[in-house]
């Protein structure tokens, strides 16, 4: 555990990550598996990747997105486990609940991170890390005996999710205002939440290639290489400032896509898959308050080796093809629908294109609910209504599982697209209503 600072040090933020958390499940329900190197796959074969890996196989090299063959090689003795992804859906709601029993959650990033705003006393660094070991021993105790978390306690989110990355497993890290210098200048761009290799090829393109030559910009030289807003909030978050823009914060769009596996790669079975794609999405936008203004389509087909551009991962040869449409601002599964047919019946139907293997939705240039515009068309009724009736079947969905109503259009594809849950979104339909649970109030 890392905890510096004197003079009564605060922090505002707890971060929660846990560790290797599909496999880390797999390891509680199967006691076996415990203290082995496991790997999570979607199926089992080698041509596919590791959606997670336990940290007995993490200490062989293999993570997340390495291929099961190169990790069989890697780690000899490694088990390999199909994803069970409801599973992880209800193990994250026991998780939730046992957080709770400590302190309220005010956001959920994604199946495995959660974060809470602390408040009054809760501030202080002994009670926050007071309050950050009630909540490990809760999860163990109301979750499962073996589950771990990282917590990172600090001044903003932003920083807070530093410090859970920077003791694993199991670490408890606080980042308070008085080392914050010291402790940031030790790391590495990457690091960093937001820097992929795009952004640090960015950053390197402007001379700066370490933590103290980021640390040594103004706010108007950040905003100028990171580019725009987003470098003058990160100039803030840096600095220990809990800068906030929740308008210009709101998520920008929502994607769902599948392999389809040798038995639907078919034009209906792509039409299929599609279908429930974009209902999921669709539930996804509702949930998060958003309205989209575009759609989109992308299809890959297997191509042979003279007419394929690229290669997928498992060796697929493939060529691909999209196209996009605006809407006008809506959230409803009956005008997304309508644009996806028009875009489905653009897309190519000669002979070299009757066997799809990947398919993609995408809805895009998102505008949260404060600063949507009616559509003057419609209007209002008609608006309203399609709405109305959207919640309604949300809320079925929500209580009774996410194919109990649908509409009539999507139900042949009632079970061609297995649940998919990603690490960088929160699954469907975690939150009680479109703004979330209601939250317990406190002194």
């Amino acid at each position: 555990m890392a905890a510096i600072g004197t003079n009564s040090p605060s922090v505002r933020w707890l971060f929660l990550d846990l560790n290797s958390y599909f496999a880390s499940v797999e390891q509680e329900l199967r006691p076996e598996l415990r203290n082995r190197p496991v790997i999570v796959v979607p199926v089992m074969t080698d041509t596919t990747c590791a959606i997670a890996a336990s940290y007995e196989a993490k200490a062989f090299g293999v993570k997340t997105g390495t291929m099961v063959g190169e990790a069989k090689r890697m780690c000899p003795g490694l088990t390999l486990v199909e994803a069970r992804h409801e599973l992880y859906v209800q193990y994250h709601h026991k998780i939730i609940e046992a957080i709770e029993r400590c302190v309220p959650i005010s956001a959920v990033m994604s199946i495995d991170e959660m974060a809470a705003s602390l408040m009054g006393r809760e501030r202080a660094l002994m009670t926050a890390l007071d309050l950050a070991r009630s909540v490990k021993a809760s999860i163990r105790e109301h979750a499962g005996r073996t589950l771990r978390c990282s917590i990172g306690l600090a001044p903003n989110r932003y920083l807070a999710k530093i410090a859970s990355d920077m003791e694993k497993p199991d670490g408890l890290v606080a980042l308070t205002p008085d080392i914050l210098d010291g402790a940031l200048s030790k790391l590495e761009l990457r690091d960093l939440p937001g820097v992929g290799a795009r952004m640090e090829r960015r950053l390197h393109q402007s001379g700066i290639r370490t933590m103290p030559q980021l640390l040594a910009l103004n706010r108007e030289q950040m905003a100028r290489v990171w580019g725009g807003v987003g470098g003058e909030k990160l100039w803030y978050w840096l600095r220990g400032e809990d800068f906030n823009d929740a308008e210009l914060e709101h998520q920008k769009s929502i994607s769902q896509s599948h392999v389809l596996p040798p038995d639907l790669r078919t034009v209906e079975g792509c039409y299929a898959v599609a279908h429930k794609l974009l209902h999921k999405a669709a539930i996804r936008l509702r949930t998060a308050r958003l309205w989209a203004t575009s759609v989109s389509l992308s299809l890959r087909f297997v191509v042979p080796k003279e007419q394929a551009k690229r290669q997928h991962f498992s060796g697929v040869l493939h060529a691909g093809w999209s196209r996009g449409c605006p809407v006008i601002e809506c959230q409803d599964s009956q005008t997304l629908i309508e644009a996806f047919t028009k875009l489905w019946a653009q897309r190519p139907q000669g002979s070299g294109y009757q066997k799809p293997f990947q398919v993609g939705v995408w809805l895009g240039d998102l505008v949260p609910d404060h600063l949507h515009t009616l559509n003057l068309f419609a209007g209002l009724e008609t608006e309203s209504r399609r709405t109305r009736l959207s919640s309604a079947m949300d809320a079925l969905n929500h209580k009774y599982g996410l194919d109990t109503l649908m509409p009539a259009s999507m139900l042949i594809a009632r079970a061609a697209a297995p649940t998919r849950i990603a690490f960088t979104s929160i699954p469907d339909l975690f939150e009680d209503s479109p703004s979330g649970p209601v939250r317990p109030t406190r002194s």
